[in-house]
C-alpha cells in the first residue's frame, strides 16, 4: 500500500465531446485520470492542445478540475469528437487531423511516467506515427513495479492485431469491453468462451489484471488465480459517456492506496453507476465518499 498519494498518468487523446447539451471536456486517457484524481491521486495528463480558443479553455478546464498536465501547443487545432446519444448510449465522430494526433515528447513528461504508480494508454491516439511514438517511448520509461494500463477502446478503423499485439506486450493490465472481447477472439484465436478467453489472455500476456466490462450487465475482473464478479447497478442513465473510464481510474486507485481485488471492484462499478447518471464524462463529485 502507497502511504503517499498514488501518481496516475494519462497518455493520449484530449478533446471536447461535442454532446447535444453542449461541449464537455473528454479523451479516454484524462477521463481516468480525472475520476482517480477526484478519489485522492496525483493525476496529470499528458497530450496536446491547438494554438486557439478551445485549446485555452480545456486547459482551463483541466486547471479548473485539479489534473495537472504536459501539454505540447501545437499547430493543429484542438481536437474534438461529435457524439450522439440514442438512449443514453454514445455514437462517435472522430474529427482527424487534430492536436493529439501530434503529442511531442518533452522531458517533462518522461519524468512523469517515471514516477507514476500508474500509466494509462489506448489505441486511439496512436492513429498517427507521431503520438504513437511518443507513447511508446513514454511507456519505456514506466517502472517495472507500476500499472501499466491498456484500455483498448476501440474507435472506427484507428487499430489494428499489429497495434494491440504491441501493446499487450507492453501492458499488466487490460481493460475491454464485451463486445472489443468478441473482435479480440477472431483477432488471437481465443475460446469462444467468455471466461476461458479472459484466462487466455491473462497468461498469454502476465496480466496482472484482466477487466470486462458488459455495459448494464456485469463486470468481472481476472487475476492469475482469482476472479470477481458483480452485476451493474440498476441506475437512471443520462448517459454512460466516460463511464468505462470512471471504472478504470477508481479500481486503479483502489488497488493503488491497498484495497483487495473484491473492494477495488466494487468500488469501481459504483463509481460507473454514478457517472452513468450524469451528463458528460467528468461529472462533479458529491464528497470522496
Amino acid at each position: 500500500m502507497k502511504e503517499d498519494k498514488p501518481v496516475v498518468v494519462g497518455i493520449g487523446e484530449l478533446l471536447w465531446d461535442v454532446l447535444p447539451t453542449g461541449k464537455r471536456a473528454g479523451g479516454a486517457p484524462v477521463n481516468f485520470v480525472y475520476h482517480a484524481a477526484r478519489l485522492g491521486a496525483e493525476g496529470y495528463a499528458v497530450s496536446a492542445v491547438g494554438n486557439d480558443v478551445s485549446g485555452t479553455e480545456i486547459v482551463q478546464e483541466l486547471d479548473k478540475n485539479g489534473i495537472c498536465h504536459s501539454l505540447g501547443t501545437v499547430e493543429y487545432p484542438t481536437g474534438s469528437v461529435m457524439v450522439e446519444l440514442k438512449d443514453g448510449i454514445p455514437a462517435y465522430t472522430i474529427i482527424e487531423g487534430v492536436a493529439w494526433d501530434h503529442i511531442p515528447l518533452t522531458q517533462e513528461a518522461v519524468a512523469l511516467v517515471e514516477k507514476a504508480d500508474a500509466v494509462c494508454f489506448g489505441t486511439l491516439a496512436q492513429r498517427s506515427s507521431e503520438s504513437r511514438t511518443t507513447i511508446h517511448t513514454l511507456l519505456s520509461h514506466a517502472r517495472e513495479e507500476a500499472l501499466r494500463f491498456f484500455d483498448i477502446n476501440i474507435r472506427q478503423s484507428y487499430y489494428s492485431k499489429e497495434l494491440i499485439a504491441d501493446m499487450l506486450e507492453k501492458a499488466n493490465v487490460l481493460k475491454i469491453n464485451d463486445e472489443e472481447l468478441c473482435l479480440m477472439r477472431v483477432m488471437f484465436s481465443l475460446s469462444d468462451d467468455e471466461d476461458t478467453a479472459c484466462r487466455q489472455l491473462v497468461e498469454r500476456y502476465s496480466l496482472r489484471y484482466m477487466i470486462l466490462t458488459a455495459g448494464s450487465r456485469y463486470s468481472s475482473i481476472y487475476t492469475a488465480d482469482d476472479k470477481s464478479t458483480l452485476l451493474t447497478p440498476e441506475v437512471e442513465v443520462a448517459d454512460t459517456v466516460g463511464a468505462g473510464d470512471s471504472f478504470s481510474g477508481a479500481f486503479v486507485y483502489s488497488i493503488l492506496t491497498g484495497k483487495s481485488l473484491r473492494e477495488a471492484h466494487q468500488r469501481a462499478v459504483e463509481t460507473a453507476a454514478f457517472v452513468c447518471t450524469k451528463e458528460g464524462a467528468w461529472p462533479a463529485y458529491p464528497n470522496k465518499d
